[in-house]
């Protein structure tokens, strides 16, 4: 490494929000030396949430979704080009195309691509498609304008949902499939999951949980689907949504702590090798990172959220540039959002991070409510339900661990105040919703990282 931590070469693989966000931030920090940023697609970087939502919509061209830049960031993209491996002896980067790009310090922010549907000759028929990418957005979206007759989503996890609440809206005929008893179960656990459900049959959602497709038919073209409880169903589009898979491929033979959950690091964003020694020249940030947060536990944490994505990135962008001394830990409390069915969904915390949840605010019936999450007696996540004012208050008591169940808030109050269990998948499985990752470690105390005003 340079001694002039200011100097020297960086290189950022992953040229999305995590990529772009982290190379503002080195500049803004002062950083003068080489800054070279590698992506797979060939288009600058762009935000993905409008895809499942506006571009589905018709509300948005898929290439209008590019993100906003906070400054003219002095770099090298080299975009179109896949990184192929990390040699951490020789400080390099290998790509597809056969060149090689030197480095003292790199980023790893190549975040997650779409699972695919795992037989590749039903994947191939016409009809067939995965939502991850502008590109795919903008082909699905095109689709849906020539009013297929029925649209298939494989999987209830939030991307399936907000594909079958567009498609809805639209007027189309939509099947869901989800292996679990529920929607959004991965993500929310049973009582919300069991709200979702009541919420797409009431919108009209031909919902078939507890089931998987067994295969996808057509002879070229989609004509259906037939399901592991015998029966079937026409259709002449499939979105597959099962959800995603880390990208870390590409990293598995350079000796770091890379797998199917992603790349270890601890709370500064430093990669850990495989022998679980921490590194000071390989950093992680967003979906692709797995990362100890002291609200939880120091479990590791897998996060596929906007929030986490921007602040990881300036974590690990700041603390590339400055010595031992002056890094920071990544402590943001996660959050998320999602719109579907004309409900505003928006949550803090981590909810499978619980055992037992209580409506603390509102109630099912009304659909306007907060959900607040426990584990071993103190608050750990919320979510809320066109609440979305009050996320503010219980941030604050998951961030100060705060006792389960909460008191009862000034507004109205709920129907009912008793904790029912919180019915999470168990973490140690890996799942398509914001996942835990248990490590069996518990720290006798916790850090709080205090800003000066």
């Amino acid at each position: 490494m340079p001694p002039d931590l200011r100097d020297g070469r960086i290189v950022i693989i992953g040229a999305s929000l995590a990529g772009l966000r982290a190379a503002e931030t080195l500049r803004e920090e002062g950083f003068a030396g080489s800054l070279t940023v590698i992506g797979e697609e060939r288009r600058p970087p762009y935000d993905r949430p409008p895809l499942s939502k506006q571009v589905l919509l018709g509300r948005m061209a898929a290439d209008l979704t590019g993100l906003p830049q906070r400054l003219e960031v002095d770099a090298d993209w080299k975009l179109g080009v896949r990184a192929t491996g990390l040699d951490l002896l020789g400080k390099r980067v290998l790509l597809g195309d056969g060149a090689e790009v030197p480095f003292d310090r790199v980023l790893i922010a190549t975040g997650t691509r779409a699972r695919p549907w795992p037989n590749p000759a039903e994947a191939a028929l016409d009809g067939v498609f995965c939502l991850r990418t502008s590109e795919d957005a903008a082909r699905l979206a095109k689709r849906l304008d020539a009013g297929p007759r029925r649209v298939l989503v494989i999987g209830a996890g939030f991307t399936g949902s907000e594909v079958a609440s567009a498609c809805r809206e639209r007027g189309l005929e939509v099947t869901v499939a989800e292996r679990g008893p529920a929607p959004l179960v991965g993500a929310l656990g049973g009582t919300l999951g069991e709200f979702a459900a009541r919420l797409q049959r009431a919108h009209g959602v031909d919902l078939r949980c507890g089931v998987t497709v067994s295969s996808l038919e057509g002879d070229g073209r989609l004509t259906g689907a037939r399901f592991s409880d015998g029966t079937r169903v026409d259709a002449d589009v499939a979105v597959v949504a099962l959800g995603a898979v880390r990208d870390t491929d590409w990293l598995a033979e350079c000796g770091l702590a890379a797998g199917p959950r992603g790349v270890a690091c601890d709370a500064g964003c430093r990669a850990f090798t495989m022998y679980g020694i921490v590194t000071d020249d390989v950093f992680v940030a967003g979906d692709v990172a797995r990362f100890p947060h002291p609200l939880f536990e120091y479990q590791l944490l897998s996060l596929e959220h906007w929030g986490n994505a921007v602040s990881q990135a300036e974590v690990a962008a700041h603390n590339m540039v400055n010595p031992e001394s002056r890094r920071m830990p990544h402590l943001a409390v996660p959050a998320f959002w999602s719109s579907q069915f004309g409900l505003n969904i928006k949550s803090v915390g981590v909810p499978t991070f619980s055992d037992q949840v209580v409506i603390a605010q509102g109630s099912l019936p009304e659909a306007r409510l907060v959900a607040v999450y426990g584990y071993r007696g103190r608050v750990t996540a919320a979510v809320s339900v066109n609440r979305a004012k009050w996320l503010e208050y219980y941030e604050r008591l998951i961030d100060t661990a705060a006792p389960f169940p909460p008191e009862p808030g000034a507004a109205d109050q709920p129907e009912t105040l008793g904790p029912v269990p919180s019915d999470v998948p168990d973490p140690k499985l890996l799942s398509h919703g914001p996942t835990v990752a248990l490590t069996g470690y518990l720290p006798d105390r916790r850090l709080t990282r205090v800003r000066d005003t």
